[in-house]
């Protein structure tokens, strides 16, 4: 696909997901997650302690700013504010797909320029899987790592996404094999991420025998990428893809599930991202095991106002957390892994049939 082309896309995201509604009409699962209220919390407020070790690194907290955009002018100052912020509050800042500065390396300065605002920052590159099939794919990696100074590398999956899209690729055969390649000689951990659709156990069994040990599920009930490019089909009057969009607007494995089905059926990491809407959601998605949880179109829409409107977020997302936290009676991160939750809903039924217990969770740690 021709540079232009790409970056074209890339301003009717931004436009479509500001101006539009794109989100999913599934929940993610979060308001069946319940956690256990603790009346009389043996500890301060204060004192309750909200960093955590990510990728070997200490973060400030298990936030994550989840991929946005880049790769044309208007984002060169959206990523500056998000980076600012990142480094202003310690968390975690993922960068949009790689693609635009790859195929046209007078992009990189929009991406690159969350590294020089974020020097402490931890960051994540990114690349979509469909790149890994194109030229040397260990070559595309470094360069997207080497781009931002990236702390790690993000691959993201987004068949469905390409699938409506219409001049999507769609040729995915052999990624597995790709995928393991990289496992073993890229120089940075390697996350594997979906795009808001979920990742499956089966999917999930499948990247564990081929070397994937972190993945990103960014499942259904966040932002519908079939559901965004329902709009730009829409403005072509592509009638197939308009049809395609809105068929598969809530295609998918709610985050909660998904978050799940990666967690018991394999031993990997999982960041928790599709739906993610407050401090509290972060809390409930630590508390079911994942290393972080992340958001993306609430960072946009704040970018889009000012670096303060970022900077302003993330501190309402971690006051939350702490005080979800305070309220279970969790010091830290990992006591709040271990304290008890309820699972109820269409959320609990799913996990019962796919042969997760949800009342394991009510039983952990009681008195």
């Amino acid at each position: 696909m021709k540079a232009g082309e790409t970056k074209a896309r890339k301003h009717e995201h931004i436009r479509i997901c500001l101006e539009e509604r794109v989100e999913s009409h599934v929940e993610p699962g979060f308001r069946e997650v319940l956690l256990v209220h603790e009346s009389l919390p043996d500890l301060n407020l204060g004192d309750v302690d909200v960093s955590y070790e990510f990728l070997g690194r200490r973060v400030e907290a298990p936030l994550v700013i989840e991929p946005i955009t880049g790769g044309v002018e208007d984002a060169l100052e959206i990523n500056r504010r998000l980076a600012e912020a990142a480094e202003e509050h310690g968390v975690i800042l993922s960068v949009g797909s790689q693609r635009a500065a790859l195929e046209d390396p007078r992009l990189e300065h929009t991406y690159r320029v969350t590294r020089d605002a974020a020097p402490n920052a931890v960051i994540l590159a990114n690349i979509g899987c469909a790149q890994l099939l194109q030229g040397d794919p260990l070559e595309t990696a470094e360069r997207a790592v080497e781009m931002v100074e990236a702390d790690g590398l993000t691959v993201h999956l987004n068949p469905l996404q390409e699938a409506v899209q219409p001049e999507g690729e769609t040729s995915l055969k052999g990624i597995y094999r790709e995928l393991e390649r990289l496992t073993r000689e890229i120089k940075v951990p390697l996350i594997v991420k979906e795009t808001g659709a979920g990742i499956s156990a089966e999917t999930a069994v499948r990247l564990e025998r081929h070397g994937v040990r972190f993945v990103d599920v960014a499942g259904l009930g966040g932002t519908s990428w079939a559901g965004v490019e329902y709009y730009r089909a829409s403005s072509m009057g592509d009638a197939l893809r308009t049809k395609l969009g809105e068929g598969f607007w809530d295609w998918g494995i709610p985050t909660v599930v998904s978050l799940l089905e990666v967690l018991e059926f394999t031993s990997m990491k999982a960041i928790a991202s599709g739906g993610v809407r407050s401090g509290v959601d972060l809390a409930k998605a630590l508390a079911l095991g994942a290393e972080a949880g992340g958001m993306a179109l609430p960072f946009l829409r704040a970018a889009v106002k000012s670096r303060e409107a970022v900077s302003s977020l993330i501190e309402e997302m971690i006051q939350e957390l702490r005080l979800a936290m305070f309220l279970t009676g969790s010091g830290n991160i990992g006591e709040l892994k271990c304290k008890p939750l309820i699972i109820l809903g269409r959320t609990g039924e799913w996990l019962s049939l796919r042969g997760i217990d949800p009342g394991r969770y009510a039983r952990r740690r009681l008195p």
